[in-house]
């Protein structure tokens, strides 16, 4: 539970995480302070072996609904959260089923996680076709080496006013600084062990290079700035942040202080530019050479 004078109240959990254990664990922590957080959970992955177990069949989302409102004590949770596609339950069942969640009072807003945007946008266009609840965020990945969702989600999510929810923000602690050229396993750190998306290295260690100069310049830590350049983004709402330290934590929290300046930004989306594809690239071809002529 984070410290009441830091000001935060949001807190992200989910079934799948640890079987359950941490939804049942942060119930504990959080007591008779229900009223004071923002609760976020999930639904979607794997729970156990059984064939229902899984996936966003009406069955499993109205039975993991009331499974995560028991472990964590609650009557309702502020978000539910779609964790993954799936590919084997119609769309239109997901729906009406998370739907009905929203109508009885389990969760205030819905959102998605880990969505392709033609996916998304399909399910937005169908919830408003029909009256159902709205998806109101999407949890996505992105820092400043995993910057994909650029191309298609992040137009989605500002033509439609959905709000971010980052997750990793900080790339299982890369962006950190802690791994380096030298101890590419950063002390035996998460991505020795966990390398859930793999990216350039090289790359990486030349954004943290970045990373590391506007925090020397700025006398900040080398988190707090790769976290200010996520929470400036376009469409982004939140960053959700792990930490297993006070002062992992204490370096996470700098970044609601820390503004970037222009110059710093542009340093910093130089040196983490994505390669654009296609037709991303074709289009913006065009636009730059219409911008060129009204210029002339």
């Amino acid at each position: 539970m984070a410290r009441s004078t830091s000001g935060l109240n949001f807190f992200d959990t989910a079934d799948v995480y640890h079987r359950g254990e941490s939804e049942t664990l942060f119930g504990r922590a959080l007591g008779k302070r229900r009223g004071e957080a923002v609760i976020a959970t999930k639904v979607g992955m794997r729970m156990d072996q059984g064939l229902q177990n899984a996936g966003l069949s009406a069955r499993h989302i109205h039975g993991s609904i009331d499974a995560s409102l028991s472990r964590i004590g609650t009557d309702w949770v502020d978000v539910f959260i779609c964790h993954r596609p799936d590919p084997l339950t119609p769309l239109h069942e997901t729906l009406t089923a998370l739907d009905a969640v929203v109508r009885a009072g389990k969760a205030r807003y819905i959102g998605f996680s880990n969505w392709p945007a033609w996916l998304a946008a399909k399910a937005i266009a169908m919830q408003q076709a029909n009256g159902l609840a709205r998806f109101v965020t999407g949890q996505m990945y992105y820092s400043l080496i995993a910057r994909d969702i650029e191309q298609e989600y992040v137009p989605l999510a500002l033509d439609a006013g959905i709000g971010t929810m980052v997750w990793s923000p900080l790339s299982s602690g890369f962006l950190s600084g802690k791994y380096t050229r030298d101890d590419p396993g950063g002390q035996n750190g998460r991505l020795a062990s966990m390398d859930l998306l793999p990216f350039d290295r090289e790359q990486g260690h030349r954004i943290v290079d970045a990373l590391k100069q506007i925090a020397d310049a700025r006398g900040v830590p080398v988190a707090a700035v790769a976290l200010a350049w996520v929470l400036e983004r376009p469409a982004v709402a939140t960053a959700i942040i792990g930490f297993s330290s006070e002062e992992q934590f204490d370096a996470n929290l700098a970044a609601t202080d820390l503004e970037l300046t222009a110059a710093e930004r542009t340093a910093l989306d130089t040196v983490s530019a994505p390669a654009i594809p296609y037709p991303q690239n074709f289009i913006a071809r065009f636009e730059s050479d219409a911008r060129a002529q009204a210029i002339l």
